[in-house]
This record gives C-alpha cells, structure tokens and sequence, in this order.
C-alpha cells in the first residue's frame, strides 16, 4: 500500500501529487520548483490569488503536463508561519481528505515541511508516517501511495518511519 522511491516526483503517473507549498500555493524547495517547470506553462500553481490559502488548507488544482491528473496542494507554510510538525500535520490531513473526497486511488506524495529553516527529514517523516497510518485505517482512499524522495538518507527516514507506524 505504501513505498518509497527514490525518483523523479515529475515521471509519477497516477491520479494525484501531493506537494507542499506556500500560502501562494508557490514551490517550497528546489525539488517542488522542478515540478512545476516539468509541469509546464499551464500549471495552475502559478493562478493569481485573491488572498493567500491559510496555512493546513489543501486545494485540487489540474497537473499541467505532468502523468498526474492532479496536484494536491498541501499549504505547509506562509510569510508569517514556517512549516512546523503541527503545519505539516494539518496540510498533510487536509490534503488526504481531498483525496478521499475526490476517490483518487494512486498518490505520489514528495516530503512535506522539507526546506531551508525548516524540518529536517526525520521530523518530517515521523509527522507523515503517523498521518498516513492514521488515515488509512478507516478511509477507502488513497488505495496505493508512494511516497518519492531525493536521496538515500530521505528514504532511510521514510521507511524505518513507516515501520514504525505499520504502514
């Protein structure tokens, strides 16, 4: 039900990415930027906003040229709130309720709260691993998530996280 991949976040084809970003529904790290240029011109992260998302919000947007149907925006920060345990708990929620919401079977999800400043990738791993055990014990959707990192250490974190959490 759940793996770690260490690979291009860009060459997932599923029905969904769920990918951190600011309250301007902007990149957070350089791997986020990657992907929305391997997106295209088309992608909706770049849609003008009335007023930036609260911080824990996610939002459905179209996946540009990307093999995902869709992007699920997970706001884990903004100018005034850096990503925290408690803001990626609450994006990452959000955003599996999106999921569910929307039935979507296959999910790639990148780290969230990752970045200068910000969480170091066992905080992280531990924060999404208790999440996504807690969700998928009583929600029919996502059915498969894969969850792609950049490095070998990322993924060392991601899995001995997800044992712990019996995922």
């Amino acid at each position: 039900m759940i793996e770690v991949r260490v690979d291009d976040l860009a060459f997932f084809e599923g029905d969904a990415i769920v990918r951190p970003v600011n309250a301007d529904l902007g990149a957070t790290t350089p791997l986020m930027r990657r992907l929305e240029q391997a997106a295209g011109p088309t992608l909706p992260g770049k849609i003008q906003l009335h007023e930036p998302l609260p911080v824990g919000a996610a939002v459905v947007t179209a996946a540009g040229a990307l093999g995902a149907g869709f992007l699920v925006n997970a706001v884990v920060s903004s100018d005034t709130e850096p990503a925290t345990r408690a803001t990626v708990r609450h994006a990452l929620t959000s955003a599996l309720h999106r999921v569910e919401g929307w039935r979507m079977e296959s999910v790639a999800i990148a780290p969230l709260g990752l970045g200068a400043g910000n969480l170091a990738i066992e905080e992280s791993a531990d924060v999404m691993c208790e999440v996504l055990a807690a969700h998928l014990r009583h929600a029919r959707f996502p059915q498969r998530v894969a969850i792609f990192v950049e490095t070998a250490d990322e993924e060392t974190a991601l899995v001995i996280a997800a044992r712990r959490n019996g995922l």
